[in-house]
Protein backbone atom coordinates (compact mmCIF):
# COMPACT_ATOMS: atom_id res chain seq x y z
CA UNK A 1 0.00 0.00 0.00
CA UNK A 2 1.13 3.54 -0.74
CA UNK A 3 2.53 5.11 2.43
CA UNK A 4 0.41 8.23 1.82
CA UNK A 5 -2.88 6.35 1.44
CA UNK A 6 -3.63 6.81 5.14
CA UNK A 7 -3.41 10.57 4.57
CA UNK A 8 -5.95 10.46 1.75
CA UNK A 9 -8.27 8.29 3.83
CA UNK A 10 -8.12 10.71 6.76
CA UNK A 11 -11.36 12.65 6.33
CA UNK A 12 -12.41 13.51 9.90
CA UNK A 13 -11.29 17.18 9.73
CA UNK A 14 -13.05 17.69 6.38
CA UNK A 15 -16.28 16.18 7.70
CA UNK A 16 -16.11 18.35 10.84
CA UNK A 17 -15.50 21.50 8.78
CA UNK A 18 -18.42 20.76 6.50
CA UNK A 19 -20.66 20.24 9.53
CA UNK A 20 -19.46 23.47 11.15
CA UNK A 21 -17.90 21.74 14.16
CA UNK A 22 -14.18 22.08 13.44
CA UNK A 23 -12.66 24.05 16.35
CA UNK A 24 -8.93 23.88 15.59
CA UNK A 25 -6.38 26.22 13.98
CA UNK A 26 -8.55 29.28 14.46
CA UNK A 27 -6.74 32.23 12.89
CA UNK A 28 -6.13 34.95 15.48
CA UNK A 29 -5.62 38.36 13.89
CA UNK A 30 -4.48 40.27 16.99
CA UNK A 31 -2.02 40.03 19.87
CA UNK A 32 -2.60 37.43 22.57
CA UNK A 33 -4.59 39.20 25.30
CA UNK A 34 -7.86 38.94 27.21
CA UNK A 35 -9.60 39.88 23.93
CA UNK A 36 -8.65 38.60 20.49
CA UNK A 37 -9.83 39.22 16.95
CA UNK A 38 -10.98 36.23 14.88
CA UNK A 39 -12.69 36.59 11.52
CA UNK A 40 -12.94 40.34 12.07
CA UNK A 41 -14.84 39.88 15.37
CA UNK A 42 -13.67 40.58 18.91
CA UNK A 43 -13.97 37.66 21.34
CA UNK A 44 -13.18 37.28 25.03
CA UNK A 45 -10.26 34.84 25.17
CA UNK A 46 -10.77 31.95 27.60
CA UNK A 47 -8.46 29.60 25.73
CA UNK A 48 -5.05 31.07 26.51
CA UNK A 49 -2.40 30.07 29.05
CA UNK A 50 -1.30 33.70 29.44
CA UNK A 51 -2.15 33.48 33.14
CA UNK A 52 -0.46 36.66 34.37
CA UNK A 53 -1.39 38.61 31.23
CA UNK A 54 2.26 39.46 30.59
CA UNK A 55 2.18 39.23 26.78
CA UNK A 56 1.20 42.91 26.76
CA UNK A 57 3.31 44.07 29.72
CA UNK A 58 5.60 46.94 28.61
CA UNK A 59 8.62 45.69 30.56
CA UNK A 60 8.39 42.18 29.09
CA UNK A 61 8.21 43.61 25.57
CA UNK A 62 11.05 46.01 26.24
CA UNK A 63 13.33 43.21 27.47
CA UNK A 64 12.50 41.13 24.38
CA UNK A 65 13.32 44.10 22.17
CA UNK A 66 16.57 44.74 24.05
CA UNK A 67 17.68 41.12 23.62
CA UNK A 68 16.83 41.16 19.92
CA UNK A 69 18.82 44.33 19.34
CA UNK A 70 21.83 43.13 21.36
CA UNK A 71 22.03 39.47 20.28
CA UNK A 72 20.08 39.34 17.01
CA UNK A 73 17.16 37.09 15.98
CA UNK A 74 18.89 33.68 16.30
CA UNK A 75 21.76 31.83 17.96
CA UNK A 76 22.22 29.79 14.73
CA UNK A 77 23.24 26.62 16.55
CA UNK A 78 23.08 24.48 19.65
CA UNK A 79 24.17 25.59 23.10
CA UNK A 80 26.82 22.84 23.09
CA UNK A 81 28.75 24.23 20.14
CA UNK A 82 28.12 27.83 19.13
CA UNK A 83 24.80 29.02 20.55
CA UNK A 84 25.54 29.46 24.25
CA UNK A 85 25.00 33.18 24.85
CA UNK A 86 25.54 35.09 28.07
CA UNK A 87 21.82 35.80 28.22
CA UNK A 88 21.05 32.05 28.46
CA UNK A 89 23.27 31.63 31.48
CA UNK A 90 21.86 34.79 33.07
CA UNK A 91 18.33 33.37 32.77
CA UNK A 92 19.42 30.01 34.20
CA UNK A 93 21.04 31.64 37.24
CA UNK A 94 18.01 33.85 37.83
CA UNK A 95 15.59 30.94 37.55
CA UNK A 96 17.62 28.71 39.89
CA UNK A 97 17.47 31.41 42.56
CA UNK A 98 13.76 32.00 41.91
CA UNK A 99 12.63 28.38 42.25
CA UNK A 100 15.13 27.49 45.00
CA UNK A 101 17.30 24.90 43.25
CA UNK A 102 21.06 24.68 42.68
CA UNK A 103 20.96 24.82 38.90
CA UNK A 104 18.72 25.22 35.86
CA UNK A 105 19.00 24.26 32.20
CA UNK A 106 16.84 26.03 29.62
CA UNK A 107 15.51 24.30 26.51
CA UNK A 108 14.00 25.76 23.34
CA UNK A 109 10.49 24.44 24.08
CA UNK A 110 8.63 22.99 27.03
CA UNK A 111 7.85 19.78 25.14
CA UNK A 112 11.56 19.39 24.44
CA UNK A 113 12.34 19.87 28.14
CA UNK A 114 10.34 16.81 29.20
CA UNK A 115 11.54 14.83 26.22
CA UNK A 116 15.18 15.72 26.90
CA UNK A 117 15.16 15.33 30.68
CA UNK A 118 13.38 11.98 30.95
CA UNK A 119 15.24 10.39 28.04
CA UNK A 120 18.61 11.50 29.44
CA UNK A 121 18.02 10.18 32.95
CA UNK A 122 16.00 6.99 32.41
CA UNK A 123 17.90 4.11 30.81
CA UNK A 124 17.02 0.59 29.71
CA UNK A 125 17.30 -0.84 33.23
CA UNK A 126 15.38 1.99 34.91
CA UNK A 127 11.68 2.52 35.55
CA UNK A 128 9.67 5.68 35.01
CA UNK A 129 6.31 5.89 36.79
CA UNK A 130 3.77 8.42 35.52
CA UNK A 131 0.27 9.65 36.29
CA UNK A 132 -2.24 8.43 33.69
CA UNK A 133 -3.24 12.08 33.05
CA UNK A 134 0.32 13.37 32.54
CA UNK A 135 1.04 15.57 29.53
CA UNK A 136 1.87 14.00 26.15
CA UNK A 137 5.45 15.30 26.36
CA UNK A 138 6.00 13.15 29.45
CA UNK A 139 4.65 10.09 27.65
CA UNK A 140 6.92 10.77 24.68
CA UNK A 141 9.92 11.35 26.93
CA UNK A 142 9.27 7.91 28.41
CA UNK A 143 9.17 6.35 24.93
CA UNK A 144 12.46 7.95 23.96
CA UNK A 145 14.10 6.79 27.20
CA UNK A 146 13.75 3.04 26.52
CA UNK A 147 13.04 2.63 30.23
CA UNK A 148 10.24 0.50 31.63
CA UNK A 149 7.08 2.63 31.93
CA UNK A 150 4.45 2.14 34.63
CA UNK A 151 1.28 4.22 35.07
CA UNK A 152 -0.77 4.88 38.18
CA UNK A 153 -4.34 6.12 38.48
CA UNK A 154 -4.72 9.87 38.37
CA UNK A 155 -3.72 11.51 41.67
CA UNK A 156 -4.40 8.20 43.43
CA UNK A 157 -1.71 7.71 46.06
CA UNK A 158 -2.69 4.13 46.84
CA UNK A 159 -2.29 3.34 43.15
CA UNK A 160 1.13 5.02 43.15
CA UNK A 161 2.18 3.04 46.23
CA UNK A 162 0.98 -0.22 44.65
CA UNK A 163 2.77 0.56 41.39
CA UNK A 164 6.08 1.34 43.09
CA UNK A 165 5.71 -1.74 45.27
CA UNK A 166 5.30 -3.95 42.21
CA UNK A 167 8.66 -2.91 40.72
CA UNK A 168 11.23 -5.62 41.30
CA UNK A 169 14.47 -4.54 42.92
CA UNK A 170 17.28 -4.48 40.41
CA UNK A 171 20.23 -2.45 39.27
CA UNK A 172 18.14 0.40 37.86
CA UNK A 173 16.57 3.45 39.43
CA UNK A 174 13.01 4.79 39.52
CA UNK A 175 11.75 8.22 38.43
CA UNK A 176 8.19 9.30 39.27
CA UNK A 177 6.88 12.08 37.03
CA UNK A 178 3.71 14.10 37.59
CA UNK A 179 2.15 17.30 36.36
CA UNK A 180 1.98 19.87 39.15
CA UNK A 181 -1.20 21.39 37.74
CA UNK A 182 -3.00 19.13 35.27
CA UNK A 183 -3.58 21.03 32.07
CA UNK A 184 -7.09 19.88 31.17
CA UNK A 185 -8.91 19.76 34.52
CA UNK A 186 -6.89 22.19 36.61
CA UNK A 187 -6.38 19.97 39.65
CA UNK A 188 -3.13 19.81 41.62
CA UNK A 189 -0.89 16.82 42.33
CA UNK A 190 -0.73 15.95 46.07
CA UNK A 191 3.02 16.50 46.36
CA UNK A 192 3.42 16.05 50.16
CA UNK A 193 2.01 12.51 49.93
CA UNK A 194 4.01 11.82 46.78
CA UNK A 195 7.23 12.94 48.43
CA UNK A 196 6.65 10.55 51.35
CA UNK A 197 5.86 7.60 49.08
CA UNK A 198 8.85 8.26 46.82
CA UNK A 199 11.16 8.37 49.84
CA UNK A 200 9.69 5.12 51.12
CA UNK A 201 10.54 3.33 47.86
CA UNK A 202 13.77 5.17 47.05
CA UNK A 203 12.34 6.79 43.94
CA UNK A 204 13.18 10.24 42.55
CA UNK A 205 10.39 12.76 41.92
CA UNK A 206 10.02 15.14 38.95
CA UNK A 207 7.22 17.72 38.77
CA UNK A 208 6.05 19.34 35.53
CA UNK A 209 5.10 22.89 36.50
CA UNK A 210 4.12 24.11 33.03
CA UNK A 211 0.77 25.40 34.33
CA UNK A 212 1.98 26.21 37.85
CA UNK A 213 4.97 28.45 37.14
CA UNK A 214 4.03 32.03 37.93
CA UNK A 215 0.71 30.87 39.39
CA UNK A 216 1.25 28.66 42.46
CA UNK A 217 3.58 29.40 45.36
CA UNK A 218 4.17 32.58 47.38
CA UNK A 219 5.84 34.30 44.40
CA UNK A 220 4.77 31.97 41.61
CA UNK A 221 7.67 29.54 42.11
CA UNK A 222 5.43 26.54 41.43
CA UNK A 223 3.69 23.57 43.00
CA UNK A 224 6.59 22.56 45.24
CA UNK A 225 6.66 26.01 46.86
CA UNK A 226 2.86 25.96 47.12
CA UNK A 227 3.14 22.90 49.39
CA UNK A 228 6.46 23.87 51.00
CA UNK A 229 8.29 20.78 49.68
CA UNK A 230 10.82 22.37 47.31
CA UNK A 231 13.79 20.69 49.00
CA UNK A 232 12.11 17.27 48.71
CA UNK A 233 11.24 17.45 45.00
CA UNK A 234 14.22 16.33 42.93
CA UNK A 235 13.43 17.97 39.60
CA UNK A 236 11.17 20.88 38.72
CA UNK A 237 10.23 21.53 35.11
CA UNK A 238 8.60 24.68 33.77
CA UNK A 239 7.64 26.27 30.47
CA UNK A 240 7.94 29.83 29.18
CA UNK A 241 4.95 29.74 26.81
CA UNK A 242 2.41 30.40 29.54
CA UNK A 243 2.96 32.77 32.50
CA UNK A 244 6.37 33.80 31.13
CA UNK A 245 4.77 35.10 27.89
CA UNK A 246 7.54 33.63 25.76
CA UNK A 247 8.69 30.29 24.34
CA UNK A 248 10.95 27.62 25.84
CA UNK A 249 11.28 25.54 28.98
CA UNK A 250 13.57 24.71 31.89
CA UNK A 251 14.54 21.93 34.26
CA UNK A 252 15.76 22.72 37.78
CA UNK A 253 17.55 20.47 40.26
CA UNK A 254 20.88 19.56 41.85
CA UNK A 255 23.87 20.94 39.98
CA UNK A 256 25.40 17.54 39.18
CA UNK A 257 22.09 16.23 37.79
CA UNK A 258 21.58 19.32 35.61
CA UNK A 259 25.15 19.07 34.34
CA UNK A 260 24.55 15.43 33.40
CA UNK A 261 21.41 16.40 31.44
CA UNK A 262 23.33 19.23 29.76
CA UNK A 263 25.86 16.75 28.36
CA UNK A 264 23.59 13.75 27.69
CA UNK A 265 20.21 15.06 26.54
CA UNK A 266 19.94 14.52 22.78
CA UNK A 267 16.93 16.86 22.35
CA UNK A 268 19.01 19.58 24.07
CA UNK A 269 22.35 18.92 22.40
CA UNK A 270 20.99 18.61 18.87
CA UNK A 271 18.55 21.54 18.91
CA UNK A 272 19.22 25.20 18.24
CA UNK A 273 19.43 27.38 21.32
CA UNK A 274 16.50 29.40 22.60
CA UNK A 275 16.16 32.61 20.56
CA UNK A 276 17.50 35.77 22.28
CA UNK A 277 14.18 37.66 22.13
CA UNK A 278 12.45 34.74 23.86
CA UNK A 279 15.13 34.72 26.57
CA UNK A 280 14.77 38.47 27.00
CA UNK A 281 11.00 38.17 27.40
CA UNK A 282 11.54 35.51 30.09
CA UNK A 283 13.90 37.78 32.00
CA UNK A 284 11.34 40.56 31.80
CA UNK A 285 8.56 38.28 33.01
CA UNK A 286 10.74 37.12 35.90
CA UNK A 287 11.35 40.76 36.85
CA UNK A 288 7.59 41.32 36.95
CA UNK A 289 6.90 38.16 38.98
CA UNK A 290 9.47 39.24 41.57
CA UNK A 291 8.37 42.88 41.88
CA UNK A 292 4.68 43.11 40.91
CA UNK A 293 2.67 40.55 42.92
CA UNK A 294 -0.57 42.33 42.00
CA UNK A 295 -0.83 40.38 38.75
CA UNK A 296 -0.95 37.03 40.53
CA UNK A 297 -3.27 38.44 43.18
CA UNK A 298 -5.69 39.72 40.53
CA UNK A 299 -5.56 36.38 38.72
CA UNK A 300 -6.65 34.51 41.84
CA UNK A 301 -9.52 36.93 42.47
CA UNK A 302 -10.81 36.21 38.99
CA UNK A 303 -10.31 32.46 39.39
CA UNK A 304 -12.18 32.34 42.69
CA UNK A 305 -15.06 34.34 41.28
CA UNK A 306 -15.42 32.20 38.14
CA UNK A 307 -15.15 28.89 40.01
CA UNK A 308 -17.83 30.04 42.43
CA UNK A 309 -20.18 31.33 39.73
CA UNK A 310 -19.94 28.28 37.49
CA UNK A 311 -20.67 26.00 40.42
CA UNK A 312 -23.55 28.21 41.55
CA UNK A 313 -25.10 27.89 38.09
CA UNK A 314 -24.80 24.12 38.27
CA UNK A 315 -21.89 23.42 35.92
CA UNK A 316 -19.56 20.53 36.67
CA UNK A 317 -16.06 22.00 37.13
CA UNK A 318 -14.50 18.80 38.44
CA UNK A 319 -11.83 19.24 41.10
CA UNK A 320 -10.20 22.35 39.63
CA UNK A 321 -8.27 24.54 42.07
CA UNK A 322 -6.42 26.71 39.56
CA UNK A 323 -6.88 29.14 36.63
CA UNK A 324 -7.75 26.12 34.46
CA UNK A 325 -11.48 25.58 35.02
CA UNK A 326 -13.11 22.76 33.03
CA UNK A 327 -16.78 22.70 32.19
CA UNK A 328 -17.33 18.94 32.08
CA UNK A 329 -20.18 17.98 29.74
CA UNK A 330 -19.30 14.35 29.00
CA UNK A 331 -20.90 14.09 25.55
CA UNK A 332 -18.52 15.06 22.73
CA UNK A 333 -21.16 16.46 20.38
CA UNK A 334 -22.62 18.52 23.22
CA UNK A 335 -19.13 19.97 23.82
CA UNK A 336 -18.81 20.95 20.15
CA UNK A 337 -22.33 22.44 20.07
CA UNK A 338 -21.61 24.46 23.21
CA UNK A 339 -18.24 25.58 21.79
CA UNK A 340 -19.84 26.78 18.55
CA UNK A 341 -22.58 28.71 20.36
CA UNK A 342 -20.00 30.37 22.62
CA UNK A 343 -18.00 31.40 19.55
CA UNK A 344 -21.14 32.92 18.04
CA UNK A 345 -21.79 34.82 21.28
CA UNK A 346 -18.21 36.15 21.38
CA UNK A 347 -16.37 33.79 23.76
CA UNK A 348 -13.35 31.66 22.78
CA UNK A 349 -12.84 28.39 24.68
CA UNK A 350 -11.09 25.09 23.94
CA UNK A 351 -13.24 21.98 23.33
CA UNK A 352 -11.46 18.89 24.64
CA UNK A 353 -12.28 15.27 23.84
CA UNK A 354 -10.60 11.90 24.42
CA UNK A 355 -7.77 10.96 24.35
CA UNK A 356 -6.81 14.34 25.88
CA UNK A 357 -9.29 13.48 28.65
CA UNK A 358 -10.68 10.09 29.76
CA UNK A 359 -13.70 8.66 27.86
CA UNK A 360 -16.94 10.22 29.06
CA UNK A 361 -15.25 13.42 30.31
CA UNK A 362 -15.32 15.61 27.20
CA UNK A 363 -15.19 19.21 28.36
CA UNK A 364 -14.81 22.88 27.59
CA UNK A 365 -11.43 24.01 28.88
CA UNK A 366 -11.56 27.58 30.15
CA UNK A 367 -8.56 29.44 31.54
CA UNK A 368 -8.14 32.88 33.07
CA UNK A 369 -5.74 35.80 33.06
CA UNK A 370 -4.85 38.61 35.41
CA UNK A 371 -5.82 41.00 32.61
CA UNK A 372 -9.44 39.82 32.34
CA UNK A 373 -11.79 42.61 33.40
CA UNK A 374 -14.92 42.37 35.54
CA UNK A 375 -16.99 43.42 32.52
CA UNK A 376 -15.48 40.61 30.44
CA UNK A 377 -16.25 38.05 33.13
CA UNK A 378 -19.83 39.34 33.44
CA UNK A 379 -20.17 38.86 29.68
CA UNK A 380 -18.73 35.33 29.83
CA UNK A 381 -20.95 34.22 32.71
CA UNK A 382 -24.04 35.56 30.95
CA UNK A 383 -23.12 33.64 27.79
CA UNK A 384 -22.51 30.40 29.68
CA UNK A 385 -25.77 30.66 31.59
CA UNK A 386 -27.75 31.47 28.42
CA UNK A 387 -26.26 28.63 26.36
CA UNK A 388 -26.30 26.18 29.25
CA UNK A 389 -30.07 26.63 29.54
CA UNK A 390 -30.51 26.61 25.76
CA UNK A 391 -28.71 23.26 25.35
CA UNK A 392 -30.30 21.66 28.40
CA UNK A 393 -27.14 21.56 30.49
CA UNK A 394 -28.69 23.79 33.16
CA UNK A 395 -32.23 23.70 34.47
CA UNK A 396 -34.32 26.47 32.93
Amino acid sequence: MDLFQKCRDYTEPTIAKEAGYYPYFQVIESESDSKVRIGGRELVMLGSNNYLGLTTHPHVREKAKWALEKYGPSCTGSRLLNGNFAIHEELEARLAAFVGKEAVLVFSTGFQTNLGTISALVGRHDHVVIDKDDHASIYDGCKLSYGKVERYDHNDMESLRKTLGSIENGHGGVLVVTDGVFSMEGDIAPLPEMVAICKEFGARLMVDDAHASGVLGPRGEGTSAHFGVTDDVDLMMGTFSKSFASLGGFIAGDADVIDYIRHNSRPFIFSAAMAPASVGACLGALDVMETEPQHREQLWKTVQRMQSEYRRMGFDTGTSETPVIPIVLGDEMLVYAFWRRLLEEGVFVNPVRPPAVPPGRALLRTSYMASHTEAQMDFVLSAFEKIGAELGVLSA
